[in-house]
């Protein structure tokens, strides 16, 4: 039975071509890896997997890709939509895939009420069998979901988990821990640390994708109470971290795993590969994560 917990990595979609094709050998590829390395989860078609740029078609084919390599590994698909019956046939057609669950995100640029927000995520639900996993990210859909919202959605059991993605605030994600029977994963990288210490239960890290180990082990320090060892592993990984984020995602990220002949590093307009700056600010620190 999956628990929601631990760390999971949000798969990037790996292009041949400078973004012209989905490269499904070297997703293959990443995928088997990050099982192999013992992450707990993997999330397809998440942000950092580029999915506003894939088409309908390509999205099932990635899915059937991950599910085929991951094995047991659950894998969580990302839905996001502005029109909820669309999101809701979105999922219902995917029904028996063999995925674990969705990630699901508030619906952007028509920034409804917190009501309306509500109906969404119920209506969606209705349409699912399987878990789902609440994607909160105000600064890409426009709309935060406040703690009330999360609190009445938590009173159906179908909602397990949240991907807090906002921003760097402590208060907010205690709340949710205390006060919510969600198991609250942090979305922001930077956060991991800050949310294992105050009993949240793991990340969905895109960083992840390199050394998963690390992360892994940093949480099961803070559970067992080593919080000296759990910070010295967050001190060294917050200058990389920065530097994973320092443009917008995955463009350095794919420059990292780009770097360590994991993927081409190829992305869709409107975004673009890293810059010379900070690629070379990327390959400089990899040797020494690599080493950690």
């Amino acid at each position: 039975m999956t628990t929601f917990e631990g760390i999971w990595v949000p798969l990037v979609t790996p292009f041949g071509g400078g973004g012209a094709r989905v490269d499904f050998t070297h997703l293959q590829a990443l995928t088997d890896r990050l099982v192999r390395e013992g992450i707990d989860g993997l999330v397809v078609c998440g942000t950092t997997g580029e999915p506003a740029t894939l088409t309908a078609q390509e999205q099932d084919r990635v899915l059937d890709a991950v599910l085929e390599a991951a094995g047991a590994c659950p894998v969580v698909f990302g839905v996001a939509g502005n029109d909820t019956a669309a999101v809701a046939a979105s999922v219902r057609r995917r029904r028996g895939d063999g995925v674990t669950g969705f990630l699901l995100s508030a619906p952007y640029y028509t920034r409804p009420s917190q009501a309306g927000i509500v109906r969404h995520f119920e209506v969606v639900a209705a349409a699912a069998e399987q878990p789902i996993v609440i994607y909160n990210i105000p600064y890409r859909s426009g709309v935060n979901i406040e703690f009330e919202t999360l609190q009445t959605l938590a009173r159906n059991p179908q909602f397990v988990a949240i991907k807090q993605s906002a921003g760097h605030d402590a208060d907010q994600l205690a709340e949710l821990i205390r006060h919510t029977p969600l198991k609250v994963l942090s979305g922001e990288d930077a956060m991991i640390f800050v949310n294992a210490c105050l009993g949240g239960h793991g990340a969905i890290a895109a960083a992840a994708h390199i050394r998963p180990d690390l992360y892994r082990r940093m949480l099961d320090q803070v559970r067992g109470g080593d919080l000296v060892a759990a910070r010295g592993i967050a001190d060294a990984l917050r200058p990389w971290i920065r530097a994973l984020f320092a443009e917008p995602n995955p463009a350095p990220l794919k420059a990292a795993l780009a770097a360590l002949g994991l993927i081409e590093d190829g992305l869709r307009l409107p975004l673009l590969p890293a810059t010379a700056e900070c690629r070379a600010r990327v390959e400089r620190m990899l040797p020494a994560i690599m080493a950690l």
